[in-house]
């Protein structure tokens, strides 16, 4: 069975993943649901692991079986790696190679062929920020497709870019690329 690794990070579209998890089982496939610790925050882990009917991963630092590292096996694991949200903070980590949490560790961990996914979900002057257009467009150059955010009234009342993209365009966008018939590239990797 095809495996959706799901990160959450700490955005109030957190509570999104809810849905993302379902709609992601009801099209038969294994999820595994990571978490940031700011994520917990907005929605808890309870809610997705009996949504995903697996442990949630939250604390790199916590190994539940002694004879693997969580995170690698993880990463080994996963068809697809979808972080939704994808916060500013999240984005920038990933584009500079941080692996400070167990999401950002993970998708460090992913082998070439995994694809990758994002959805990003912040404030419009966050989004539009050039460090973080330029954190995104690094991320494309290393194969990660970018799920463009929508324009709304944000949680913050501003108008404008930032809100997580519809459910239904996320859903579509990774069974279009589990069922894609061409594999991965690993070319950033040089090969």
């Amino acid at each position: 069975m095809t495996q959706i690794t799901l990160a959450v990070s700490g955005s109030i579209s957190a509570y999104k993943a809810a849905d993302i998890t379902s709609r992601l089982k009801k099209e038969n496939f294994k999820v595994a649901v990571l978490m940031t610790a700011a994520a917990t925050e907005f929605i808890t882990p309870l809610t997705l692991q009996v949504l995903s009917q697996r442990p949630v991963a939250i604390d790199i630092m916590q190994e539940p079986d002694p004879s693997k590292v969580n995170h690698i096996d993880i990463a080994k694991e996963s068809d697809l790696f979808l972080l939704a949200p994808a916060t500013a903070n999240t984005i920038a980590k990933l584009a500079n190679g941080l692996a400070d949490n167990m999401v950002t560790a993970t998708a460090l961990a992913l082998p070439p062929h995994t694809k990758r996914v994002l959805a990003p979900a912040m404030n419009t002057k966050m989004f539009e920020n050039p460090l973080t257009q330029h954190n995104l467009e690094r991320l494309q150059r290393f194969g990660w497709k970018i799920i463009q955010p929508r324009e709304a009234v944000l949680a913050c009342g501003d108008q404008g870019t930032g809100a997580l993209a519809e459910i239904d365009t996320i859903i579509d966008t990774v069974k279009e690329l589990i069922y894609e018939k061409t594999i991965y590239s690993s070319s950033y990797l040089g090969g």
